[in-house]
């Protein structure tokens, strides 16, 4: 999210307070998933990461873009309307693709992984099902980022800070 921040929001705006932000966004999207994976309905998906930032008094644009990564996913999750929300919202795919395509590498890493071979599995709909490439493509209409281009910034951010991903 921070590689996107800097590709989408203008130089002379940037902010380290901003940018912060679009960073905890990323990383807290999906920390209640361990306690929302074996719901059938995912019903309570970002439920429980709202209810922990509000009552740490977290930023309303953090709470706001969690919410919306669930659109069409969790019932009543708003639809995505900032370039922070369409942002996370479209990576939140692509980075489990990109995960998939490196986890059938030889050697499983990052590093081995480039945009060419994440477009060769694109047209796979079996490979990485889960992953909604429709939700991947909305990067171009909404975030004016050729697909191309999206996958490398995300792919290019995901292999920066591969051994935190143990990838």
């Amino acid at each position: 999210m921070g590689a996107l921040y800097k590709r989408l929001v203008p130089k002379d705006d940037w902010s380290d307070k901003d940018e912060e932000s679009w960073r905890v966004a990323g990383l807290l999207h999906d920390a209640d998933y361990e306690i929302t994976k074996d719901e059938s309905s995912h019903a309570n998906h970002t439920k429980h990461v709202l209810e922990w930032l509000k009552k740490l008094e977290a930023e309303v644009e953090i709470s706001d873009a969690i919410a919306a990564h669930a659109w069409n996913f969790v019932d009543g999750a708003p639809e995505p309307k900032t370039k922070m929300e369409w942002a996370l919202y479209a990576c939140d795919e692509l980075t489990g693709l990109i995960v998939a395509v490196a986890l059938v590498k030889p050697d499983r890493q990052l590093a081995s992984v480039t945009v060419d071979s994440v477009l060769k599995k694109w047209n796979s709909p079996s490979f990485a099902a889960g992953a909604d490439r429709k939700q991947i493509e909305l990067c171009e209409s909404h975030l004016g980022i050729p697909l191309r281009e999206f996958i490398e910034i995300t792919l290019s951010a995901m292999q920066g800070i591969q051994k935190d991903l143990g990838l």
